[in-house]
């Protein structure tokens, strides 16, 4: 039987010759999960962040048709209704559901609390968009960086969500859903300026995150806002303007198209 001896120089030759193509395909997603676990492990060096108790206290608690505080109540229905709209129309990845089925309730989890705000209905309010963002994120990793790998982080990123909540409730500490929110905003901005588009219609994500930056700044100033006439406060507008970033997102799936 005759021996075949493969020559080493040649297997290192070939070995180093992939590394470039290793590097293009699978450098992006290294580099996404390694800001990932050096965001999160960066967590406990963080003072914990604590829920204060003056964030249930909002300007507007008029009381309409019995319904307490109600135009915080009622101004979440666009997020039902858009929700809705994208639940019925957009089932391409399990990502997509879960962006608008979080819309979705939250309109129902954000007037449940309002109805009666404290720290135990506040889950139901935060709950829901726990899972659009952790949804929104893995969208967007699966359609700018690597299709499968986003399909599969969509999982643990919603365990994440929701484990963010359940730590919030059994420690106090809302460091890990302050990440669950704000770190996909800091994330998918990079995103969109390193990594070219799968599809058209980028601009209606810039829309979003612009327009939610202002829905946040409009939380923030509740008061003075409520203060210029007593018509509608801060958080009601924060609402409505949330809404309009939702629907920017669904544009963007309405008027997609793929990119060549």
């Amino acid at each position: 039987m005759e021996v075949v001896q493969v020559k080493p120089r040649m297997i290192h030759a070939r070995s180093l010759t992939m590394i470039p193509g290793i590097a293009k395909r699978d450098g992006p997603l290294l580099v996404f999960l390694g800001l990932i676990t050096v965001s999160l492990a960066a967590l406990p060096l963080l003072p914990p962040i604590l829920q204060s108790q003056d964030y249930h206290q909002f300007a507007d608690a008029r009381v309409v048709l019995g319904v307490p505080n109600f135009w915080n109540v009622i101004s979440n229905i666009p997020f039902v209704v858009i929700g809705a709209v994208g639940v019925a129309h957009y089932r391409d990845t399990a990502a997509i559901v879960f962006i608008f089925f979080g819309i979705f309730l939250t309109g129902f989890g954000s007037s449940y609390y309002h109805w009666s705000p404290n720290d135990d209905t506040l889950v139901w309010d935060r709950l829901p968009m726990a899972l659009a963002f952790m949804a929104i994120l893995a969208n967007a990793v699966e359609e700018r960086v690597n299709a499968r790998a986003g399909a599969v982080l969509l999982w643990p990123l919603l365990a994440v969500g929701i484990f963010s909540l359940l730590l919030w409730r059994w420690s106090g500490d809302l460091r890990l859903y302050g990440w669950v929110q704000f770190f996909p905003c800091v994330a998918l901005p990079l995103m969109f300026l390193l990594f070219a588009p799968k599809y058209t219609g980028t601009h209606y994500w810039i829309v979003a995150t612009v327009v939610y930056a202002l829905a946040k700044l409009f939380e923030y100033l509740d008061e003075q806002i409520y203060a210029l006439g007593h018509v509608l406060s801060g958080h009601t507008l924060k609402h409505l303007v949330a809404a309009a970033a939702c629907w920017a997102v669904l544009r963007y799936f309405e008027t997609r198209q793929p990119v060549p």
